[in-house]
């Protein structure tokens, strides 16, 4: 690692003579309480904080970066979650955009918690493999894929790869997602394992509020569909389909946002375990009480009712703090 770094920044610094130099600093505190009373996900807290940076040179539409980040865990020892290494090629303008290589997931791929949990943002901050998206003044489309265990004697091989996008025609929008998950036999077979797929899909329609309204939000309703299977286990693709609805209000530093899955039971790789419930409600109160230009803080308490009779609460808060060059 201390080579690989020394080698970046040698590498950066010629570069740099020539080009415009780039840099910029990340810390996020991050406090998730989840407090769950049933047989689909288990209670925990997670309360840490981030600390990444980047830096990089840019010339004309291109970019290249590279970097570290770093999850420190509460309670736990500093060496217990491996520092991820962030290095990429990025090309931008706008109508395109293009990445490869280890990159921050925030902000990039962002997909329902049923077929992406939020705790991929902890512990999986980077997408290792490549992203590219297309913009229309009327629409955009992208694709990602992610590269997250090689293949050795003890583990699997595992990627995920999806796409996501919207069309827009004035306040009204349709929004589609994809995403799939392979995980395949480890170097050295284990008796029992079996290769699993996983695939799944969202199709919504909406209607947003008017940019000068005051109350800012949006209701979308459409399906949500999945589809699993364990080879030489299951029969097949174990195929779901639910309703899949939310909406979403912002008045000032409050907001209020409510989802609700009713129909099948889903199986997604990484997804959030409440949806293979067959139907799930959500709702978010949430406080936005720090909104600076670099600095964002949100708090939420959030109401999880399952198949209509347990209910569990969940409490998280977020600060992000961003700065750079």
């Amino acid at each position: 690692m201390k080579k690989l770094l020394t080698i970046l920044f040698v590498l950066i610094t010629f570069l740099g003579k020539s080009q415009d130099f780039e840099y910029q600093v990340l810390f996020e505190g991050i406090g998730d309480n989840r407090e769950y009373f049933n047989e689909l996900a288990y209670p925990q807290t997670i309360i840490g904080a981030r600390g990444a940076f980047e830096v990089g040179v840019k010339f004309d539409n291109h970019r290249i970066r590279g970097g570290l980040s770093q999850f420190l865990e509460f309670g736990s020892d500093i060496d217990a979650q491996k520092p991820k290494l962030t290095l990429y090629y990025q090309f931008n303008d706008a109508k395109k955009e293009f990445l490869f290589g280890s990159f921050p997931r925030r902000d990039k791929i962002n997909f329902p918690l049923a077929m992406l949990t939020d705790t991929l943002l902890y512990y999986r901050p980077n997408i290792e493999g490549m992203f590219g998206e297309l913009r229309w003044n009327w629409g955009r489309q992208n694709a990602f894929v992610d590269w997250m265990q090689l293949q050795t004697d003890a583990d699997r091989e595992i990627f995920t790869a999806g796409f996501s996008g919207e069309l827009f025609f004035g306040n009204l929008f349709i929004e589609d997602y994809f995403v799939m998950t392979h995980a395949g036999y480890p170097g050295v077979r284990i008796e029992g394992q079996h290769i699993e797929d996983y695939m799944g899909f969202s199709i919504r329609a909406g209607i947003r509020t008017n940019e000068k309204s005051a109350i800012k939000g949006y209701l979308k309703a459409g399906i949500l569909n999945s589809s699993y299977q364990e080879r030489s286990v299951t029969d097949g693709y174990l195929i779901a389909n639910s309703f899949f609805a939310e909406g979403y209000g912002k008045w000032k530093t409050l907001g209020l946002k409510t989802v609700l899955h009713s129909g099948g039971s889903h199986r997604f790789a990484f997804g959030d375990f409440f949806y293979r419930a067959k139907n799930y409600l959500r709702t978010d109160v949430i406080w936005y009480f720090i909104n600076h230009e670099k600095v964002k803080g949100t708090f939420n308490l959030s109401f999880h009712v399952i198949d209509w009779a347990e209910l569990n609460n969940q409490q998280q808060l977020s600060i992000i703090y961003v700065f750079g060059k």
